[in-house]
């Protein structure tokens, strides 16, 4: 009989939404101590946002403010670098240095650790947007549009990106991860959409450039914040396809270690 005051221990894991909770919360702490992580998904979005808003630098194409054109592309920027870089270099050196092994052996299930990642993913994309809006606000940004419908397109486009970052490192070594993460990142910055019009490309580059996920992401958040359209639905198409094909690709190719 156990005396008064005493407790018995009752071993066992934590209820499963407990678990993901903690997880996510740790996977944002470790994120927002990460000086390098931080320098790609803060820093380098709000500086583009203020250089190119404030010196005529690159022409946008834009008939109105540069920051009217600016300001959708780099929160496809911020969405990129956190689903997609961000995760897929930080997941792959947790591979490596066998984190993931031991994660998919405790009583956390391997589809809620990802679920956590993934939770970590949008709440630092929350605090992104919230921050890159103030600047661009503060630049003179007049956004148009229904927020459900940028909603929609975050959403996916942080699926999609998701998706294909976790696929990188899951399949590749953690150096390869780093070092092909980043090209991406600064070819899709060049050739997405983000800071130079699609229309400066030749036709055939361009009918090639409009099928990538940032390009649909960054055309479709600039249709509505700055021209007030619609739903844009081939764009939300485009990303939806990446987005199945990425998620698929994952869950098939991933290796825990």
């Amino acid at each position: 009989m156990t005396a008064t005051g005493t407790f018995t221990p009752q071993p066992g894991a934590a209820p499963l939404h407990r678990m993901i909770r903690s997880q996510a919360a740790l996977e944002t702490r470790m994120l927002l101590r990460n000086g390098e992580q931080l320098l790609l998904t803060v820093i380098i979005p709000s500086l583009l946002l203020v250089l190119f808003s404030t010196v005529d630098i690159v022409d946008t194409g834009a008939g109105g403010k540069a920051v009217d054109f600016l300001a959708p592309g780099v929160l496809a920027l911020a969405v990129l670098s956190t689903a997609f870089t961000g995760q897929a270099i930080a997941t792959g050196f947790e591979r490596r240095y066998g984190v993931l092994k031991r994660l998919g052996a405790s009583p956390l299930p391997r589809w809620a650790l990802m679920t956590a990642k993934t939770c970590s993913v949008l709440v630092t994309e929350v605090l992104q947007v919230a921050l890159l809006t103030v600047i661009a606000l503060a630049l003179g940004w007049s956004p148009h549009g229904n927020p459900l419908t940028v909603a929609l397109l975050l959403l996916l486009g942080t699926a999609a990106f998701s998706g294909l970052g976790l696929l990188m490192a899951g399949t590749l070594k953690a150096e390869a991860t780093l070092a092909a993460a980043n090209l991406v990142f600064l070819l899709l910055l060049v050739g997405g959409g983000v800071m130079v019009s699609l229309d400066k490309f030749p036709d055939a580059v361009r009918g090639v450039l409009e099928l990538l996920p940032i390009s649909a992401l960054s055309g479709g958040l600039r249709d509505v914040l700055r021209d007030g359209a619609g739903v844009p639905w081939g764009d939300l198409g485009i990303l939806a396809v990446w987005a199945v094909l990425g998620l698929g690709a994952a869950a098939r190719w991933f290796r825990w270690e």
